[in-house]
């Protein structure tokens, strides 16, 4: 049994039953029954799914269209407050091979929902676009799985009233992507791969730059994920990652992905962050970092979004590039009140670890301990504390 191929045929199926008149939520929970009966019969009954003896596949998205049907006419016959609409559904298609059109964009937008908050968008794309089950979304997001069923049944609700075939929002679809992506791993599903999965699959339906770009930002991040921490579990920052350890080949894929869509010249932020991302991953060393040309992405960027983090990191950059007083200067134009202050939105864990950098670039010690440990008081997780502790013994150790 192809769990991969499960997964992407997830989509399409359920955009088939929305338009043979299910609603989406009854929909949804219908084609995960299918997956459930998939797993259960397709490695033992080969007329059942695709043979795992080497057979030519059959039709596995016609297989589940049919299961799936069969579930929600149950459901539906099930349901008394319904039964007045049993007649709609009489009519069961026959088994056949599914049809050609693929509606897996719309179901892209209809997760994506503006309605939403990001964290049930996630969940519920992850459900409904990739196939995942509730217990695994659970276990990625490390929340008890009746929470996740709530907030996944919720979420269904919201959108079970949308017009499926409404205009949707790209941008909206990619940031929720993006959440996914930067998810990280947790549990049995590695979240930055199945955001890489479907990103491919959104790249495949629709024709636009910044699918394109989200698509090289993440490949181009996730080629230096072996490199990212030590044998320990600890944080290893990119000018000490050992780059031998990046894979070369989804590298190139990216950059080669994000060259032709910067060559339709309709630059977006994530083709700007992936045009970043890949000036890091062409330097041999972190000595050989093109930090002017990146100083100049991160204005083209901060051109086109007024994102907090932006301007921090084009902060650091300008310090590599023209020096650690430059990059405070940066830095300070941004908060006049307080290096440390959160007053202009500016995220103060990460405000006063960009700080401590730049001061112990620039000699002062004892600042920068006292900024590595404001910002290892209040990191977000235990591996960015944990580093940013580190960082400030060792100055202190150095005074």
């Amino acid at each position: 049994m192809d769990e991969v191929l499960l997964r992407s045929l997830t989509p399409s199926v359920v955009a088939i039953l929305v338009r043979r008149g299910a609603d989406f939520a009854a929909a949804e929970d219908a084609v995960q029954d299918a997956l459930v009966e998939a797993v259960r019969v397709w490695p033992t009954d080969p007329s059942a799914g695709p043979s795992n003896r080497g057979n030519p596949m059959r039709d596995p998205k016609g297989w589940l269209v049919t299961v799936a049907w069969r579930r929600f006419l149950d459901a539906t016959r099930a349901d008394a407050a319904r039964r007045r609409r049993e007649d709609l559904f009489d009519e069961q298609p026959a088994p056949g091979p599914a049809p050609a059109v693929d509606d897996t964009l719309q179901l892209y937008f209809l997760c994506a929902h503006p309605s939403l908050t990001p964290s049930s968008a996630v969940a519920l794309t992850l459900r409904a676009v990739g196939g995942l089950n509730t217990r695994q979304i659970a276990q990625a997001y490390l929340v008890p799985e009746a929470t996740m069923a709530q907030r996944i049944s919720r979420a269904k609700r919201t959108v079970s009233g949308v017009r499926f075939d409404q205009p949707g929002d790209v941008a909206t679809v990619l940031r929720v992507l993006y959440l996914v992506f930067n998810e990280g791993y947790s549990g049995d599903v590695d979240l930055a791969a199945e955001a890489i999965r479907l990103t491919r699959q959104l790249a495949a339906a629709i024709d636009h730059p910044e699918v394109a770009g989200l698509l090289a930002l993440m490949l181009l991040h996730h080629a230096r994920r072996a490199a990212r921490t030590a044998p320990d579990g600890s944080l290893v920052p990119l000018a000490e990652q050992d780059r031998g350890r990046w894979d070369t080949k989804v590298i190139a894929e990216g950059v080669e992905i994000l060259q032709a869509a910067l060559a339709r010249d309709r630059l977006g932020e994530f083709q700007a962050q992936a045009a970043i991302a890949a000036l890091h991953a062409d330097a041999p060393t972190a000595q050989e970092t093109d930090w002017v040309q990146i100083v100049e992405w991160y204005d083209e960027l901060t051109r086109l979004t007024d994102n907090p983090i932006v301007r921090l990191n084009r902060a650091v950059a300008v310090g590599e590039a023209d020096g650690p007083r430059a990059g405070l200067a940066a830095l300070a134009a941004l908060d006049d009140s307080s290096p440390s202050s959160s007053s202009m939105g500016y995220p103060l864990p990460r405000h006063a670890a960009v700080a401590a950098y730049l001061h112990e670039r620039d000699g002062d010690l004892a600042t920068a301990a006292r900024l590595y440990a404001e910002a290892a008081q209040k990191a977000p997780n235990l591996a960015e504390r944990d580093h940013l502790t580190r960082q400030a013994a060792r100055l202190n150790a150095r005074r």
